[in-house]
């Protein structure tokens, strides 16, 4: 969609703080690779081996999971400037969610054994590095606190502030995903998102048409993300 800012690898994965030598820049740089996944491509699946450590330079990804039921429980949307699976990297020897693009998504890809070998060598690359793996489950943590506590108004204002602050930093975009996949991420079901929308859009704190919105009232959305 482009809305949102493409960004560079130099800005995450090597960081412009100085902590990294030339020769550990060169390695991650010519150990790396960009890929492209159009729309809906699966990037990993649960249970692929942890083979690389990946960036996001541009686009969405979904990580989730999927249980019996065929339901899945969509743990992060992943945005440009993201380190993608490192508890899964640092935690097991294979991926314990799946990763597919949101739209199209260019992905950073560097030699897991390399990424390793540096962490062993510069402590300081690697507690910043382990900074943003807690940074990540902090969010991830907070956010499934959040549908745990807040009633339905309060998690569906919680999933329009995020695509409009963090995504699409304005207050008219389109949802990237589908009504399944919004109530999926606000933990509630299909039907019960549209409802509340519907209630948004007749109360004039929305205007909405298929996947567009236009948030009237951002004070509103915000008292209603705070109360729960």
């Amino acid at each position: 969609m482009g809305l949102h800012n493409d960004i560079d690898i130099i800005d995450k994965l090597i960081p412009k703080n100085g902590i990294l030598t030339d020769i550990e820049i060169d390695r991650l740089r010519s150990s790396g690779k960009t890929v492209l996944f159009n729309k809906k491509d699966v990037i990993y699946r649960v249970g692929t081996l942890t083979s690389h450590v990946m960036f996001l330079e541009s686009g969405l990804i979904k990580l989730f999971k999927k249980w019996k039921n065929n339901k899945s429980i969509i743990i992060k949307i992943a945005t440009p400037g993201d380190l993608i699976g490192l508890v899964s990297i640092f935690g097991e020897s294979t991926f314990q969610y799946t990763a597919s693009a949101i739209e199209d998504s260019n992905v950073y890809f560097v030699d897991i054994s390399i990424f390793k070998s540096i962490l062993e060598n510069n402590g300081k690359y690697a507690t910043y590095i382990f900074s943003e793996v807690c940074k990540d489950n902090l969010g991830i943590f907070e956010r499934l606190t959040s549908q745990y506590y807040k009633q339905l108004p309060g998690k569906i204002a919680d999933i329009i502030l995020f695509f409009s602050e963090n995504i699409y930093k304005s207050e008219t975009f389109e949802f990237p995903i589908t009504r399944n996949e919004l109530a999926e991420l606000a933990g509630t079901t299909k039907e019960s998102f549209i409802r509340t929308l519907t209630e948004y859009k007749n109360d004039k704190i929305i205007e909405i048409e298929g996947k567009s919105i236009k948030i009237k009232s951002i004070d509103i959305i915000r008292t209603l993300s705070k109360i729960g």
